[in-house]
């Protein structure tokens, strides 16, 4: 394994991996990272957590959206995102009734 420090929205991760997953890796967090940045330019979001779900969302509706060329059954990867943004939802709704 190795580590390597990545950026997003302004904020240092450090993260673990092995070397081949190194540039999907950093390709990955350059993608969410430009999302949140895209988001946050808009205005209308406020607070890296709520720029992180919306990123979120909008990752998701892109895979939900995606064909596969050779016909892969999206089905599976589709109920996991469906469970991590509902976990999303579940984290922060304790903290819409803060504000």
């Amino acid at each position: 394994m190795e580590h390597l420090t990545v950026t997003i929205l302004e904020r240092e991760y450090r993260l673990a991996c092995t070397p081949e997953e190194k540039d999907a890796l950093l390709k990955c967090a350059a993608y969410v990272d430009g999302k949140m940045q895209a988001i946050r330019s808009a205005g209308k979001v406020m607070g890296a957590d709520r720029i992180a779900v919306m990123a979120a969302l909008q990752i998701a509706h892109e895979l939900f959206s995606a064909r596969s060329s050779d016909g892969i059954e999206l089905g599976d990867v589709r109920r996991r995102v469906r469970d991590m943004l509902q976990t999303c939802e579940d984290a922060l709704l304790p903290q819409e009734k803060l504000f």
